[in-house]
């Protein structure tokens, strides 16, 4: 038996069993709007607290049809956050859904005033032409007194609370392996 049909019964169930008449109420009574949804259970992508949301979407898993999202609600069962979410988790599904919500790579182009939209290639290529530039100008092999020190003060990291272990054990022994010292994850939950 599911919570809420528990909880349908037993608030009937004490109505009736109080001499109520409860045949307005179960004339009054529909269908709720997530019940023909799929639920997703997920993180919240804000902070290092992740809290547990569920994600529902409404679609009917055709192929070529996207699924929308309806609704997302605190996870009642979720260790940390126990149902409740803070103001920017309980609008994560107007984040979802919002018509200006960037869906490709954008760069603004030395002297322009405008940004473009350019193909993730490019995006990660650029990016890759970055750090390497960045680390070969910035890098330093030993320190004032001579010690062999391997560096790179002129990039930073920080890792999201949404990264599984697996992913941020990888990207640390690469930050590590470009000589980063500066470096944080909110994986630390």
């Amino acid at each position: 038996m599911h919570r809420r049909t528990f909880l349908k019964a037993t608030t009937v169930g004490g109505a009736v069993a109080l001499g109520f008449d409860v045949s307005k109420a179960r004339a009054e009574m529909r269908e709720l709007k997530i019940s023909r949804t799929t639920e997703t259970r997920s993180t919240c992508p804000y902070c290092a607290v992740s809290c547990g949301v569920i994600i529902h979407t409404l679609g009917d898993k055709a192929k070529n049809v996207k699924a929308a999202v309806v609704h997302v609600e605190g996870d009642p069962d979720h260790p940390i956050s126990r149902g409740s979410l803070c103001p920017k988790g309980a609008t994560l599904k107007e984040d979802i859904v919002h018509r200006n919500r960037l869906l490709a790579p954008k760069i603004r182009r030395p002297g322009s005033d405008h940004w473009e939209d350019i193909s993730w290639d490019e995006a990660i290529a650029q990016i890759a032409r970055h750090i390497k530039d960045t680390r070969d100008r910035t890098f330093v092999a030993k320190n004032a007194r001579g010690q062999v020190v391997n560096r790179t003060p002129g990039i930073a990291m920080i890792g999201g609370c949404t990264d599984t272990n697996e992913f941020n054990y990888l990207q640390w022994k690469v930050i590590t392996a470009l000589g980063v010292p500066y470096r944080d994850s909110q994986a630390r939950v």
